[in-house]
Parts: structure tokens; C-alpha cells; sequence
């Protein structure tokens, strides 16, 4: 029995040392993204899009897909997560209920906004490395290089702190 509890101390001290670090939680959130980013670019080049895609041998249209899937996903839950306590602050600034669609849709859009240089970047990198290697080796390598920038907009703007 005292085993079980070493084990739930550890893993609750492990949920509490992640909640403690925003980029860690951006990081998992993107890791999500970064599956569900890879599961839609495979679905899309080799399925949804193979008539037209197999022809160019480049996922433009599934890329195209994928990052938006992955942008979508990543929004909602750096929202209800990573940033969770900035935009519950925002909510009681604005004196709304729960979910504003307004303020909903205001985030959304800076999130796309902020995040369009980075996905911008993926997707010029993706293409750009994906005639020397693997499409979906490149695409992870190109994810990895627009997380800092999607974190630092996202964190500065999108989800600023606002003042107490």
C-alpha cells in the first residue's frame, strides 16, 4: 500500500512542478499538436489528397490541413490550460460568463495571428527539407523550429498579463 501512495505523491508532485512552468505546459500542448498535426499531413498525402498530391510528391494540400488542425487544437488547449489563469483574469475584466463568444473569437484570432509566422515557417521549411528527407522527419524538425516564436507571441500578446 505505502507503494501506491510513493507513487501518487511522485505523480502529484510532477503535476505540480508542470503546472508551475507555462513553457513546459506549451510544450506538452504542442506535442498534441505536433500528433495531431502528423496524423492529419499522413491522412491527408496519403489518402484524403493522394489523386492530386502523389503527382507533386510535396503535401501541399494536406500540410495546409494539418497545420490547421493542429493550430485549432493547440488554441483550445494553451486556452483551457497553458494560459488558463490569464484568461480567466481577462473573463472577470470584461464581466463575462464562462465563454464570450466575442472574446473567444478575439483570442482565436491573435492566436492565428500570432502563431502565422511560425506555422508560415513550418510550412516553408517543411517543403524546403522534404526533398532531401522524409516529409514527416522534416515536418517535426520544422515544428520545432517555430515553437519558440509561436511561444513568445502567444505569451506576449495573445494571452498577455493584465494588469491586477
Amino acid at each position: 500500500m505505502s507503494g501506491t501512495s510513493s507513487v501518487q505523491r511522485f505523480v502529484l508532485w510532477v503535476l505540480g512542478w508542470i503546472e508551475r512552468y507555462r513553457y513546459i505546459k506549451f510544450g506538452i500542448v504542442g506535442a498534441s499538436g505536433t500528433v495531431v498535426n502528423l496524423v492529419m499531413l499522413h491522412i491527408g498525402h496519403e489518402y484524403l489528397f493522394n489523386a492530386i498530391e502523389a503527382s507533386y510528391k510535396k503535401p501541399y494540400l494536406s500540410l495546409a490541413l494539418a497545420i490547421s488542425l493542429a493550430t485549432l487544437n493547440n488554441f483550445t488547449w494553451n486556452r483551457l490550460w497553458t494560459w488558463s489563469d490569464r484568461v480567466r483574469t481577462l473573463e472577470a475584466e470584461e464581466g463575462v460568463q464562462p465563454v464570450s463568444l466575442r472574446l473567444l473569437g478575439m483570442e482565436f484570432g491573435q492566436y492565428v495571428t500570432a502563431s502565422a509566422f511560425g506555422s508560415t515557417l513550418q510550412y516553408v521549411l517543411t517543403l524546403l527539407l522534404s526533398g532531401s528527407m522524409d516529409y514527416r522527419l522534416a515536418n517535426i524538425v520544422a515544428i520545432i523550429a517555430a515553437s519558440v516564436s509561436n511561444f513568445l507571441a502567444n505569451d506576449r500578446w495573445t494571452f498577455k498579463r493584465h494588469k491586477d
